[in-house]
């Protein structure tokens, strides 16, 4: 069983993490603090970003600096789930086949373009993303502990490209939206490559088990009755907003699941450890609300005529629906 941290060791080990972080990656404040949410909350992470503003290096660096196993897979249009997950190969000196395991045995996946791999591989990383185990023949692995996925998206592209389907896009606990960086950050970076400390050699600060102490700590954070209400509440509103005097119904073809009520809470607990605090308040919900709903609303073709956004869905809600 994993061991449980004391908040206060807890925050300063999370804030050491940041800082770390902040040595390899000017800027981007959160992006970092989205990655150490899905650490805290044991959950998957999809970056959606144009190239260049260092996703794939975030998600690397964090990998050194909590000392977890790391792999890196192109999604291309070409590849095959047994290039994910694994196959059964001939082995003649045995004269039978044996399991080689693909990269996806691993702590830290980072699935890169992820929208580029077709439906097979989109399937056979579902059930690693969820089931948090792999199927090779007849055979079921389980997934090293901790297993985190975070998936890129290039939102701008579109040849060559598959749409996620729903079912996979409700297993991200975030959706995070990475934009450029301001002027002084893109001189720093700049600099930062022209005095050659593009890597930094940066700390090793937490071990696998330290990571998995930190999310049985999370998970100890209590939650009030009427925050699980509230958080249950914004997201019935997705899917019945007639019923909370929002005239939202021509826009969206389909509200959040269940899903997405679990991961607000568990978001919010993050937050809460982030912060040093033993309890949820509301403000924690309303501030991982964006990052858990934006993947989850389906807007129709009306609303997408009219330039709605599930970005400006999840506004009008968070300012209708009652504060607890």
């Amino acid at each position: 069983m994993s061991r449980n941290l004391a908040l206060p060791d807890a925050r300063r080990l999370l804030d050491s993490v940041a800082q770390e972080l902040h040595r390899g990656l000017v800027g981007q404040d959160d992006l970092v603090r989205g990655l150490l949410i899905a650490l805290l909350a044991d959950g998957h992470i999809l970056i959606e970003g144009v190239p260049g503003l260092g996703k794939t290096r975030a998600v690397n660096l964090l990998a050194k600096i909590c000392n977890l196993a790391f792999q890196r897979i192109q999604f291309t249009p070409d590849l095959l789930p047994a290039d994910l997950v694994g196959t059964r190969v001939y082995d003649r000196e045995t004269s039978g086949f044996r399991t080689v395991r693909g990269p996806v045995f691993t702590n830290l996946l980072l699935a890169d373009e992820i929208n580029r791999a077709p439906a097979k591989v989109q399937s056979a990383l579902l059930e690693t993303m969820q089931e948090r185990q792999v199927t090779i023949g007849r055979e079921t692995q389980a997934l090293p502990v901790p297993f985190r996925v975070f998936a890129t998206m290039n939102p701008i592209e579109q040849e060559g490209t598959y749409p996620l389907p729903e079912a996979q896009l409700d297993r991200f606990l975030l959706k995070l939206v990475v934009g450029y960086p301001k002027a002084e950050e893109e001189r720093n970076i700049v600099r930062m490559v022209m005095d050659e400390v593009e890597a930094p050699d940066l700390e090793a600060l937490l071990e696998p088990a330290d990571v998995s102490a930190l999310a049985e700590t999370t998970r100890s954070i209590h939650v009030e009755s009427a925050l699980v209400d509230y958080a249950t509440e914004l997201v019935q509103a997705t899917r019945r907003p007639a019923d909370y005097k929002l005239e939202l119904g021509p826009y969206v073809e389909l509200g959040a699941s269940p899903r997405a009520s679990i991961a607000l809470v568990q978001a919010a607990r993050a937050i809460a450890v982030l912060d040093g605090r033993a309890q949820v308040v509301p403000d924690d919900v309303k501030a991982v609300a964006r990052g858990v709903l934006r993947h989850r609303i389906l807007i129709t073709y009306v609303g997408q005529a009219e330039s709605v956004t599930s970005e400006s869905i999840v506004a009008e809600i968070l300012e209708t629906v009652k504060v607890p």
